[in-house]
């Protein structure tokens, strides 16, 4: 029979509803009012329905693709080899948030939320970055600009040490102890950073080839060294008298940087506990400003001033990834235009004559 309406029934329900079979599909349901006109409408859509899409209830609709969040970018990020670090506190922030909804404000929020007393370089590596690089793979060339903090780059450096400064703290430091000299002089002749040689393998360095291998690094980035042939000799002779996987023995701890602090104070000509005793502090000193981060400093000046590398050049030994981090040695080096200071006047001549004249 046709879709029609009975009547509310007293005891069972007030209201109307729609009950009967149209185009071969039987319905029965209330209607959800106590008013006919209305009920009688309802009764309307649900023929409406049928003629449709042949059924009732209407199918539900096809789910489109679904707008990545950052949890599921993040996921996609890690699938395809993407850096692990600091991620998880993010995720743990954003979580469900749609990538559309990352606005700048919101990312600013979250980097003084989850860390609200660090420097804004180190706010910048553990919130911008991260999530500069989840939200670059997602979106591609669609992903918005995300601005750094103001100071997102720290305090730039660029303390280097003049030769015989660099050379007075090696030997120093091969008279405590010859290993330890023998990592130094890998730093300022590599630029190598401080984590970097320590954990360099002993099968990835072949003095014979004058080149070693660089697995891994801050930016991720494996690299092949240059060995100088002075150099690659004493890594020989080291690597015939050591043993182990990794060049050096030395762990990153108090008694390493100790050793650095011992070999700049007898460069120095001053004395100094073997061991750092608790609460010991070291006097003030003309290379206090000296730390394992000045040898690559060190090695870029000397690469700039002495062996004519150009900022190019320093980018190229993929030391650096951005070649705007290897332009801050550009100074070091006196342009041409200051060999025109010999042609200005000296003192007692005025246009070659002198004074008296």
């Amino acid at each position: 029979m046709p879709l029609v309406l009975r009547p509310p029934r007293a005891g069972k329900t007030p209201n109307y509803e729609i009950r009967g079979t149209y185009r071969g599909i039987h319905v029965e349901v209330t209607s959800g009012t106590t008013k006919r006109s209305v009920a009688l409408d309802r009764l309307r859509e649900i023929e409406r329905c049928i003629e449709q899409h042949g059924q009732w209830p209407a199918p539900e609709p096809e789910a489109g693709p679904t707008e990545p969040t950052f949890l599921t970018a993040t996921e996609d990020y890690l699938r395809a080899g993407g850096r692990r670090k600091y991620l998880a506190a993010l995720v743990r922030h954003f979580g469900p948030t749609k990538l559309s909804d990352m606005t700048q404000a919101r990312i600013d929020a979250a980097a003084l939320a989850l860390y609200p007393n660090v420097s804004p370089a180190t706010r910048n590596g553990y919130v911008y970055t991260p999530v500069s690089a989840v939200m670059h793979h997602a979106l591609g060339d669609a992903c918005p600009v995300i601005r750094r903090p103001k100071g997102a780059k720290g305090n730039v450096k660029t303390d280097f040490l003049w030769p015989d400064d660099a050379f007075a703290i090696i030997d120093q430091a091969e008279q405590i102890d010859a290993e330890f000299g023998l990592y130094l002089l890998l730093l300022i002749y590599t630029g190598i950073r401080k984590g970097e040689g320590l954990s360099i393998a002993r099968a990835d360095v072949q003095p014979d080839e004058l080149a070693a291998w660089l697995r891994t690094s801050k930016n991720e980035d494996p690299r092949m060294l240059r060995l100088r042939e002075d150099l690659a000799r004493r890594l020989a002779v080291h690597l015939a008298r050591s043993s182990g996987e990794r060049l050096f023995r030395f762990n990153d701890g108090g008694h390493f940087k100790h050793l650095l602090t011992r070999a700049k104070l007898a460069a120095c000509g001053l004395p100094c506990p073997k061991r750092r005793p608790t609460g010991w502090t070291p006097p003030d000193y003309r290379l206090a400003f000296v730390g394992f981060h000045t040898f690559r400093h060190t090695w870029a000046t000397w690469m700039r001033r002495y062996g004519g590398a150009d900022v190019q050049g320093l980018a190229e030994t993929k030391n650096w990834r951005d070649p705007r981090s290897a332009a801050r040695y550009a100074h070091v080096v006196a342009r041409e235009e200051w060999q025109r200071v010999d042609n200005l006047p000296a003192p007692g001549k005025i246009r070659g004559k002198a004074v008296n004249d």
